[in-house]
């Protein structure tokens, strides 16, 4: 499913079913070692994932360690994206010389718990979510909008170490036409972040089946961004 989201210079690769076996590094092993079963799960087999991908790519399997965030530190050279949610997990990775940024993310096909609307989105968006649960009952627009800006933010924060707040990106969606399965957004981040106009030149893409809500962009090398805003 992931791999229909993205173009052919980014590897993608997902799965309903958990790794089997030892398949971590020591170092890995020890970020998880005091971790619930679940969690130690979803952690091995996205990484399991990712070093499928990455020998396609010519890359040797490497430790996969999470930073402060939890945003994976890839090998140079490379970019890529994880997500996981309840029975699925998926991987894109691609050459740094091919793509700048990807960001994926995978949510369960469902509204978003009582009270979090209000907190990850902004009026614009809340007004077209009503009118988009309303004529396409079948997908929970919430949590897609939700998974669209976690989407976003995967791609932004890797290349500037710069975290954004929820209200800081905004998403519409796209249910039908040409458009069909594709989401537009717009960053206004801080006047201390880093130019976002590198990443708005993008359209996002989504789709949704087997219970759970895809989203997923990645931008061409050429968008590299610019100077930081005075």
């Amino acid at each position: 499913m992931i791999a229909e989201l993205l173009p052919r210079s980014v590897t993608a690769y997902d799965t309903f079913a958990d790794a089997s076996g030892d398949v971590l590094f020591p170092e890995e092993e020890a970020v998880v070692a005091r971790a619930v079963d679940k969690r130690r799960r979803e952690f091995a087999t996205v990484r399991e994932l990712a070093r499928t991908a990455m020998a396609e790519l010519g890359v040797a399997p490497v430790p996969l360690l999470p930073d402060r965030r939890g945003a994976p530190r890839w090998p140079e050279g490379i970019v890529g994206s994880m997500t996981h949610c309840d029975g699925y997990r998926a991987v894109a990775v691609a050459r740094a010389r091919e793509v700048c940024a990807i960001g994926v993310d995978a949510e369960p096909n469902a509204p978003l718990p009582d009270g979090v609307l209000d907190v990850v989105t902004v009026p614009a968006e809340r007004a077209v979510l009503a009118e988009l649960a309303a004529t396409h009952p079948k997908v929970a627009w919430d949590r897609l909008v939700f998974s669209a800006k976690e989407s976003v933010f995967k791609a932004w924060y890797p290349r500037t170490r710069h975290e954004l707040d929820f209200t800081e990106a905004e998403v519409v969606p796209v249910p039908e036409g040409e458009a069909a399965g594709t989401f537009t957004f717009t960053l206004a981040p801080g006047p201390d972040a880093p130019d976002p106009r590198w990443l708005t030149v993008a359209r996002g893409r989504w789709t949704v089946g087997d219970g759970v809500v895809i989203t997923a962009l990645s931008l061409p090398a050429a968008n590299l961004p610019g100077q930081r805003r005075g």
